[in-house]
């Protein structure tokens, strides 16, 4: 029993390291803060006049694919702001009171940061307006003849919304929005940065060779970096590599089924179906959704944006066309038009 008592516990300290780790992986300050550095440069300044002049941050939306450091962001901003920070989803607000309680909480100056801040409710969303504009929410208590409005007043607060379908926003609710910041993909050096790092943290010994392997084939994006990281150093560790080097990159994507341009197989399945079910298209997301068996809102937040950017996909009125690019990656032939 004594024996079983210590491997819970090994199992539980082990635990506690690995979430330390993760958390570490955040950086805390912009100097950490790697890439993204036109957003950094802009927010600084706002920053900086904000503390300047004494007052909450404006409030900031954050869009773009999903990965890119939106969350991270948000703690950095916090951190820089030296504020309070709580953090939701916009399918956790399902109703006007699970935004009330989370504003009455909030000190002078703090930051509210909702992931997914497309998927809140309406009811919601609309009581949202008048704590962005004007720092109150105007609620209904009782029901029936016994029912008043109460004016609750609130304190300066930053709401930083972040989103990967900012098509979704509705105007008004973007328009409440004083910055608005577009994450854009990370180029290969910065993922390469990125994997140096996070291997450093991990105390995992890397060639600049497997991290900028890893990199190149990171989607231009550093949470598929550092997942592809800690995969590859099972790999190592098994094989007996003092180092991850390309060779060991190379053998373990590989078996993950990670392309050189690092593309999985859903992105492959996805264009193997365009070209050979329906000749390059132009075929609708929802066939190609159906056809591969994913949701439609999955293809285009996380592999969509993807294809589209390296140049393999285009959209079009009719539908999503198959490049030449993609053809070639495949080694398919593409048709010449008669």
């Amino acid at each position: 029993m004594a024996e079983f008592d210590e491997q819970i516990y090994q199992q539980g300290v082990q635990n506690d390291q690995e979430n330390s780790l993760e958390k570490s992986l955040r950086p805390q300050k912009f100097a950490e803060y790697i890439g993204q550095e036109a957003v950094k440069n802009e927010l600084q300044v706002y920053i900086k006049a904000a503390r300047s002049r004494e007052e909450a941050l404006d409030h900031v939306l954050l869009y773009g694919p999903p990965g890119l450091g939106k969350t991270t962001l948000a703690m950095v901003i916090a951190n820089e702001m030296e504020v309070g920070l709580k953090t939701t989803s916009g399918p956790a607000i399902e109703k006007t009171g699970d935004l009330l309680a989370l504003l009455n909480e909030l000190q002078p100056g703090d930051i509210l940061f909702i992931d997914e801040i497309h998927r809140l409710p309406t009811t919601v969303e609309e009581m949202l307006y008048s704590a962005m504009e004007d720092y109150f929410v105007d609620i209904v208590i009782g029901q029936g003849p016994t029912a008043h409005p109460v004016h609750f007043p609130l304190p300066p607060f930053t709401l930083i919304g972040a989103t990967t379908r900012a098509g979704m926003l509705s105007a008004p609710l973007r328009d409440r929005f004083g910055i608005v910041e577009h994450m854009s993909y990370y180029n290969v050096a910065e993922l390469e940065e990125i994997v140096k790092r996070t291997a450093d943290i991990f105390h995992s010994s890397i060639a600049s060779s497997g991290a900028h392997e890893i990199g190149r084939r990171s989607r231009g994006t550093p949470r598929i970096a550092n997942r592809l990281l800690k995969r590859v150093r099972d790999f190592a560790l098994v094989a007996g590599k003092e180092a991850i080097d390309v060779e060991i990159v190379n053998h373990a994507l590989q078996i993950l089924n990670v392309d050189q341009m690092g593309l999985d197989q859903t992105d492959i399945k996805l264009l193997t179906t365009m070209i050979t079910q329906y000749n390059g298209g132009p075929v609708g997301i929802g066939a190609l959704a159906a056809n591969i068996g994913e949701e439609i809102e999955t293809l285009e937040s996380m592999y969509e944006p993807y294809l589209l950017q390296i140049g393999f996909v285009q959209r079009t009125p009719r539908g999503r066309v198959a490049t030449v690019k993609a053809y070639d990656h495949l080694g398919y032939i593409m048709p010449t038009e008669s």
